[in-house]
């Protein structure tokens, strides 16, 4: 089938390793201009990219698909349908009638909950047990078009966005297989069951010791690796990458974000409801480590206060 791809992360780039690997021709690659990353902020081409330019694949970077001339090259390639994954621009009504079978969404969530750019994220937060796969018929709408394939699967305890990621990214690339070798009937979505997972900010990854400890442990795993669960020591921010809830009182005798245990047996912390016990940290300009080894560099003392 001849594919016109639209994608920008490791995400999208299983994807369209998985088309490639299945014999589909793919004659234009889109994906986001070059950005800058990384500690020194050089520019970097996105996983999609990479991937195209290692297949010798044409790749094309607008900041906009409204362009005519952009449009004209799209209708050029003369798709028979054109497949999207976390692309981050949206389609206009031009772009998804060029395709001769319309255009194909991998999203990372069993729609309609969580339409929206961080659907892998929402759902751990939201303590959700499982999340899943949709390929979607896309349309002028946010992740609104009839459902064509869905395969569900469980998110595990101590699932972080970047492991649910992963094997999302895994089980999308092979959806998109069989969404195109085998004949799907279109579902339209229940509108009424829809929510909305709207980006992650850096700010909203600060923790708030008010809340109750299971809440946090998700939150913790849900901001990682991006943007990190952070809180304030000393005045310095503390990053938070792995920790549980623990077997404490509901209501225990110190303010949210005391500090009540720091020794061999952990870190742990007092919250609006129940205890937080922290398994890796990170200080300011630091590596990222256990506890036990966080504590022989740093004096941290019971009765202390965090996110001051």
């Amino acid at each position: 089938m001849n594919i016109l791809f639209a994608g920008t992360p490791a995400f999208a780039a299983s994807a369209l390793e998985a088309l490639l690997l299945a014999g589909h021709h793919v004659p234009l690659v889109l994906t986001q201009p070059d950005r800058p990353a990384g500690r020194g902020l050089k520019s970097q081409a996105s996983a999609v990219k990479q991937l195209a330019l290692s297949h010798q694949l044409p790749v094309a970077q607008p900041v906009s698909l409204k362009d005519e001339a952009v449009v004209a090259q799209l209708a050029a390639v003369n798709a028979d349908v054109m497949i999207v994954a976390a692309y981050g621009l949206i389609l206009p009504e031009a772009v998804l009638q060029l395709p001769r079978l319309g255009c194909l969404n991998i999203h990372a969530s069993l729609l309609p909950r969580w339409r929206g750019a961080a659907p892998i994220q929402r759902a751990i937060l939201d303590g959700d047990p499982e999340t899943g796969i949709t390929i979607m018929q896309m349309d002028a709408g946010l992740d609104t078009g009839a459902m064509l394939l869905t395969e569900a699967i469980a998110i595990a305890d101590d699932d972080t966005a970047q492991t649910l990621h992963d094997k999302l990214a895994a089980l999308g690339a092979q959806l998109i297989v069989r969404a195109l070798r085998e004949q799907h009937t279109a579902v339209a979505q229940d509108n009424a069951r829809a929510t909305y997972a709207a980006k992650i900010t850096k700010a909203e990854a600060r923790i708030d010791w008010n809340r109750p400890a299971a809440e946090l442990a998700r939150a913790i795993r849900a901001y990682n690796p991006v943007p990190g669960a952070h809180t304030n020591w000393h005045g310095q921010p503390l990053k938070l990458w792995r920790a549980e809830p623990v077997a404490e009182p509901s209501t225990l005798p110190v303010l949210p974000g005391t500090v009540v245990q720091a020794d061999a047996g952990g870190i742990v912390v007092a919250t609006g409801d129940g205890a937080l016990r922290l398994l890796e940290l990170q200080r300011a300009g630091g590596k990222r480590l256990a506890a036990q080894s966080f504590l022989a560099g740093a004096t941290l003392q019971p009765g202390e206060r965090l996110d001051l």
